[in-house]
């Protein structure tokens, strides 16, 4: 048997008839570029996440460097990251001339460590940045106290996080605002690249947008020099088609990722370790054993593939070779970044693919008893 890492077609098929619908309406109306399907999304998804505002954009990369320019960071500011996550949450900050701190994170959970921010914390601190890595919210209750106490902004990375909760409310509500990436493989995904911007605050709703579009206060009037970033009607429309669907999909990923548990729990490796308080949506699984190379390599000659996010603890990438980190400075995310895997889950996997899967893992795990 043959199991993807994940499965678009099997959720194109699900919805086939809504989807196919909505394409042919956005291609009968040229409705590409604007119009009443981003705008549709942009109400669907704050009204989803009951925030005030959402703008569209190009891909989530855009999100979280529009949003770090609407915020006011400016070349030399620093802003706190954690050292395990996608490329991006660094990147975006460099790119708007900031400086990226990294912070190590909690073992097992992969979210930043809140216990270790205040040292990192110097004069040139504007904002924090925590990722909602693997659909698990971060600890946001002390992340906003020491924002608060240290005038702060945090702009929460909530990229593989859609429908995650902390203490009963949806991550992108709890700082001051968000960025969600809505690339075709996440929780709710497009159909291509794209993102979003949510936030209660009018002026930063207002300024996000503007930099998204030219600069532009209205047509040809543009009051700063911005960024061509927009949401195509089309992925829109089929956003706002998949929205509906969501917390149903959610709920078969964490139906799924319980029984991964159940059946994991006593095998020689390291399971996903979740607080009470959070409500986990998995976009990934991730497992951790010091033979993880040879466990990815024999399942994918059962016909499983698997994936690793991510292979490299953020600082330690060639790209910030020039901070001269080593791996000492971030113990937990350099001996997780060797351990990861991330094995499949997708909400249309099947009880077949699901007994395979366990049969693989059983038939592995028992003959490797080092953890």
């Amino acid at each position: 048997m043959k199991i993807p890492f994940v499965d678009l077609h099997a959720q194109y098929m699900s919805i086939k008839a809504e989807i196919d619908d909505v394409i042919k309406r956005v291609i009968t109306e040229s409705a590409f570029i604007g119009g009443h399907y981003v705008q549709q999304f942009e109400n669907d998804f704050a009204n989803y996440l009951n925030v005030n505002y959402c703008i569209g954009c190009a891909n989530g990369t855009d999100s979280i460097e529009i949003l770090l320019q609407a915020h006011g960071i400016n070349r030399g500011d620093e802003v706190i990251v954690p050292a395990h996550s996608w490329f991006s949450t660094s990147e975006a900050v460099t790119a708007v001339g900031g400086v990226p701190i990294f912070v190590d994170v909690l073992p097992n959970q992969y979210v930043i460590n809140p216990a270790l921010i205040e040292e990192k914390i110097t004069p040139r601190t504007k904002a924090i940045i925590p990722v909602h890595l693997y659909g698990m919210a971060a600890d946001m209750d002390d992340i906003i106290s020491i924002a608060e106490k240290h005038n702060l902004i945090v702009i929460e990375d909530c990229a593989q996080a859609h429908g995650a909760m902390y203490k009963g409310r949806k991550v992108g509500t709890l700082g001051h605002s968000a960025s969600f990436s809505f690339y075709p493989g996440k929780n709710l995904g497009a159909y291509g690249d794209a993102g979003g911007m949510v936030t209660n605050d009018s002026k930063i709703a207002d300024f996000a947008r503007m930099i998204a579009r030219h600069g532009q206060k209205g047509k040809h009037n543009h009051l700063i020099e911005g960024r061509n970033s927009r949401l195509d009607g089309l992925h829109a429309a089929i956003l706002s088609t998949k929205l509906p669907h969501l917390n149903l999909w959610n709920e078969s990923r964490r139906s799924i990722a319980a029984r991964y548990t159940e059946f994991l729990n006593g095998f020689p490796i390291n399971l996903p370790e979740v607080p009470e308080e959070r409500y986990h949506v998995y976009h990934l699984y991730v497992i951790q054993s010091d033979r993880r190379d040879l466990i990815k390599d024999q399942l994918k000659l059962m016909g499983i593939d698997t994936a690793i996010h991510y292979p490299t603890a953020l600082p330690l990438l060639p790209a910030y070779a020039h901070r001269g980190y080593t791996s000492s400075d971030f113990p937990i995310a350099a001996y997780q970044a060797d351990r990861i895997l991330s094995l499949p889950i997708y909400s249309e996997m099947n009880e077949e693919q699901i007994d395979y899967l366990f049969y693989a893992l059983d038939t592995i795990l028992s003959k490797n008893t080092v953890p």
